[in-house]
């Protein structure tokens, strides 16, 4: 059995610097299928830092290898994720599945953590970046990806219709989805001020400071 010390190791988040997820600063196209990867022109690509600074995670997780099996049972461990299923997203698996995806597609919080590891196939996740702007996260066979309480993002398919994913969480698992705004008051409020004071303030803060 491994020390607690190589368990927390194992399941840090990956170092930046050999983070090599596929992320973009979307275009403005409000008409074209949301499938599509949506890049602005030229691309403008968003880095694992930046994705790091709004609070979301990523690990590199090989399935069905010993190392992945290892890495994921840690990560698990170390966070306290004690719930797990899996979810199957393709028109041949989700009943009503065209009206699915554009539910998932609705801009929303939740108040816990969002985590899902791709077992195959690929998808987006978007996320609001400080200044309002969509980033496209391409998450594909491998990826686990924790975005944080209170920040706002939807999710999609991409082309390829199909995704298998294994979604995790914290004790019993509450799925409910709160769409923007959450903002003042309702019962998603304390996530959204949570995530501003924790995330989007330190970061305006600092790109302040930079300016002077």
């Amino acid at each position: 059995m491994a020390s607690p010390s190589a368990l927390a190791a194992l399941a840090e988040p990956d170092p930046l610097e050999s983070v090599k997820i596929d992320a973009w600063f979307m275009d403005s196209d409000q008409v074209t299928d949301q499938r599509e990867p949506h890049r602005q022109t030229p691309n403008a690509p968003a880095s694992a830092q930046q994705l790091r600074d709004l609070g979301v995670l990523y690990w590199k997780v090989p399935p069905g290898t010993d190392h992945g099996t290892k890495k994921l049972d840690a990560i698990k461990q170390v966070r306290g994720y004690s719930y797990e299923d899996t979810i199957d997203v393709c028109p041949e698996k989700l009943e009503n599945y065209e009206a699915k995806i554009k539910c998932f597609y609705e801009e929303h919080v939740h108040t816990d953590e969002e985590i899902r590891y791709v077992v195959s196939g690929s998808g987006f996740f978007d996320v609001r970046d400080a200044e309002d702007r969509w980033i496209r996260i391409h998450t594909k066979e491998g990826d686990l990806v924790v975005l944080p309480e209170g920040i706002y993002h939807r999710f999609t398919l991409d082309e390829g219709n199909k995704i298998v994913a294994n979604r995790l969480f914290v004790g019993e698992p509450v799925w409910k989805p709160h769409n923007r705004p959450c903002e003042g008051s309702g019962e998603a409020a304390p996530s959204r001020e949570k995530y501003v004071r924790e995330y989007l303030e330190p970061l305006m803060d600092r790109r302040e400071a930079q300016r002077v």
